[in-house]
């Protein structure tokens, strides 16, 4: 069976949330169109924004989950993404704090979907 290689978050603009991924992640897009944008974040795998059938989903209380950049040489690194994301004027949920995984911190896009950076987890 194949592995999950597309990841969509559902967002109501899709030309703010394109704007919006494209500034915090420095990267532009693979694909766009009016109601679908889709960047490549690895060999094979896609990050989706979507503005199709949402409604379907309001009945979905609450997040479900959340992106999660993983990232090296944390904590530093970890304090250098939370410094350029509040500079860009991302909203923070949750202030850098120390959780069982290491130092991390989460932020929400103009949708409220979440984004976590947090470190590398060891091997």
């Amino acid at each position: 069976m194949p592995a999950p290689n597309l990841f969509i978050v559902y967002v109501s603009d899709i030309a703010r949330a394109a704007e919006f991924y494209s500034d915090l992640f420095e990267m532009a897009p693979r694909f766009t169109s009016p109601r679908f944008v889709e960047f490549d974040v690895a060999p094979g795998v896609g990050l989706a924004l979507w503005t199709g059938h949402a409604e379907n989903l309001e009945s979905a209380e609450g997040h479900r989950g959340e992106i999660c950049l993983n990232v090296e040489n944390a904590p530093q690194s970890t304090e250098n993404y939370y410094r350029r994301w509040e500079e860009k004027g991302v909203t923070i949920v949750h202030k850098p704090y120390d959780d069982i995984f290491g130092r991390t911190f989460v932020a929400q896009d103009p949708d409220g979907n979440l984004l976590r950076v947090a470190p590398v987890d060891p091997s």
